[in-house]
């Protein structure tokens, strides 16, 4: 069943509810929101809660891969690496609006490489089984230039292919948020949790709920819960503060950053797969709607803003690494956006090693007072995370045990096969409001791909509220063009104020804050 996604009506549910929610999940990520979903499609009574917006940290931050993990492969970690290839698979069956094949080319300059490579990904493809995109191919040096034009080809030997997947974060987040409500449950943003409630008791008593305040209003409510789930990702350890001030930290969060290049510098079909950096970490050129994404660093993060920066060593650490493999060097100029997010990495006791080498494994930790903590994973395990969290939390709230639905659960807006819009089944409706309405099927900007009437669909069916909400995560022209988003900015503030009832100096102000963080993106 399709339920309608506005925060009024959100708000609305929240104060008609009677009785305690089975589970109340604080943090509207990857993380969050699989176990909203998981724990809604079980028919618990299920409310999701977001301080900021949806996807707004590290969950729209990603090299927007859906992968089993070619470096894990390389650390030996056999495990994670089925387990991400299973739910790769399960994605792509569930969401092929959202998911999609990409082919990924390793060059080889060195006589040694090719086969190397050649015979790790031949393990990947085992390791895929009949969820497997294709198998690898050794190319030769013209094959391997016709599928990169750009390579830089002095000492290009050839190359080896591989098949991954890739989908849009955000976009995927908003989808969760949609499927969430598809199955009963209740999700609202823009309302941090600002403490815990517990019962009385000797220690402090058992965690039943929390405080949380609406960010719009002011106003705070008290939200009572058989179990509480913290999935608030790198900021998972503050939460876990609200509980026990004294707790230990549990994550080493590492930071990585990526860089939106224009399509010129990439203009073929496959992305680039650099399997040793200089640092040790695998480099990444993506393209990805239209441009091309080149990434990520990883070093330790000590300020855990939600709008990390990327440092200028980082950035000149991609410039150069990228730069040796194409043929056209890009310069600070050329970069459209720079994006940083945080990676809630766990550490182990007695672990000192470098975050690189932290496991991207996830964990589940219960407080003595009975709050739930996930963390660690990626994006691509999300789903697992999520069944894994609900079945432990279930048990402990004594809750009666139901069976996982969410493998065979396609999200809202599944098509039949897939399709080129991210809106998949309700493309068509969203097509309908420039029909009604012809001035909302122009395009925001000359540089974007998006349109007037994604606006007014964000705002009516996808909880936006503010400009960045719809620049940043509805559509993602922050990343496409930093720069373009910002002039793109006072048309939407309009749009956005028609629907919401917001006046002429809420746009204002709105477009004064977006532009301030868009800044932040250029470089």
């Amino acid at each position: 069943m399709t339920r309608t996604a506005t925060r009024e009506d959100a708000l609305s549910q929240l104060d008609a509810a009677a009785g305690p929610w089975d589970f109340l999940v604080i943090g509207g990520g990857a993380t969050g929101l699989g176990t909203a979903v998981e724990a809604a499609s079980r028919g618990y009574r299920t409310l999701l809660v977001e301080g900021h917006d949806f996807a707004k940290g590290t969950s729209s931050r990603s090299t927007k891969l859906i992968h089993g993990g070619v470096r894990y492969l390389q650390q030996g970690n056999l495990s994670l690496v089925l387990e991400a290839l299973h739910e790769r698979g399960v994605l792509l069956k569930n969401a092929p609006h959202l998911v999609h094949n990409l082919s990924f080319i390793v060059p080889a300059y060195d006589w040694w490489e090719g086969p190397f490579y050649g015979a790790g990904l031949k393990i990947y493809d085992m390791l895929a089984g009949r969820l497997g995109l294709g198998p690898s191919q050794f190319l030769s040096r013209e094959e391997t230039l016709a599928a990169i034009p750009t390579l830089e080809p002095e000492g290009l030997r050839g190359g080896v292919s591989y098949q991954d997947g890739q989908f849009d974060d955000a976009r995927l987040a908003i989808t969760l948020m949609r499927t969430l409500l598809d199955e009963g449950g209740t999700a609202i943003n823009h309302v941090p949790v600002v403490s815990l409630l517990k019962s009385p008791g000797d220690r402090g008593g058992l965690v039943r709920g929390a405080v949380v305040r609406d960010a719009e209003t002011g106003d705070e409510r008290e939200i009572e819960a058989r179990v509480v789930v913290n999935a608030t990702g790198a900021l998972a350890d503050q939460v876990r503060r609200l509980d026990e001030p004294a707790s230990e930290p549990i994550l080493a969060p590492s930071q990585g950053i990526h860089l939106v290049l224009d399509r010129s510098f990439q203009p073929g079909e496959s992305a680039i797969l650099v399997p040793h950096t200089d640092d040790g970490r695998v480099l990444f050129a993506v393209p990805w709607h239209g441009r091309v994404v080149v990434g990520t660093t990883d070093e330790p993060a000590a300020d855990l803003s939600l709008e990390p920066r990327a440092t200028a060593e980082e950035v000149e650490f991609l410039l150069t690494h990228i730069a040796r493999y194409l043929t056209r060097d890009p310069a600070p100029d050329d970069v459209l956006s720079c994006f940083a997010g945080l990676r809630p990495l766990v550490r182990h006791d007695g672990e000192t090693a470098k975050t690189a080498a932290l496991s991207r494994d996830h964990t589940i930790v219960i407080s003595p007072s009975g709050l739930v903590t996930i963390t660690g994973g990626k994006w691509t395990t999300y789903r697992r995370m999520g069944e894994d969290t609900v079945t432990q939390a279930a048990r402990l709230a004594g809750l009666p045990d139901r069976p996982s639905r969410t493998e065979s659960l396609r999200l809202h807006g599944a098509p039949d096969e897939a399709g080129d819009s991210v809106y998949g089944t309700d493309a068509d409706a969203l097509a309908g409001l420039a029909s009604d309405r012809p001035e909302l099927g122009e395009l925001l900007h000359p540089r974007l791909p998006y349109r007037a009437a994604e606006v007014v669909w964000a705002a009516r069916h996808e909880m936006a509220r503010t400009v960045e909400d719809v620049l940043s995560r509805r559509t993602r022209a922050l990343l496409l063009d930093a720069r373009a988003s910002a002039e793109a900015a006072p048309d939407v503030a309009r749009l956005l104020a028609e629907e919401l009832g917001w006046d002429a100096a809420w746009e204002e102000e709105q477009v004064r804050e977006y532009r301030d963080l868009a800044r932040g993106y250029w470089i």
